[in-house]
């Protein structure tokens, strides 16, 4: 089965991938050339983990920067007003 690129994957999803690669990693019962892709795969992961990451706190200090009587917008629309 292909793997699903990790930007459409959910967070939960990227972490317990990750969390499996690390372990089939440590065993140390890979071949070199099979570590070396679950490790570039692993990194995929971690770099599409921390961008979602990095996602939800803007939301969390948009939402948290707000008051009450501002109008609501959708997330990727406020990004674009500020740029």
């Amino acid at each position: 089965m292909a793997s699903k690129k990790p930007e459409n994957m959910t967070f939960e999803a990227t972490l317990e991938e990750l969390d499996t690669l690390v372990n089939q990693l440590e065993t140390g019962e890979l071949a070199l050339e099979d570590a070396l892709k679950k490790f570039e795969r692993g990194i995929s992961l971690a770099r599409a983990g921390q961008s979602k990451l990095t996602e939800a706190e803007q939301r969390v200090s948009i939402l948290l920067s707000e008051d009450d009587s501002a109008e609501l917008v959708d997330f990727d629309n406020h990004l674009t007003n500020e740029e």
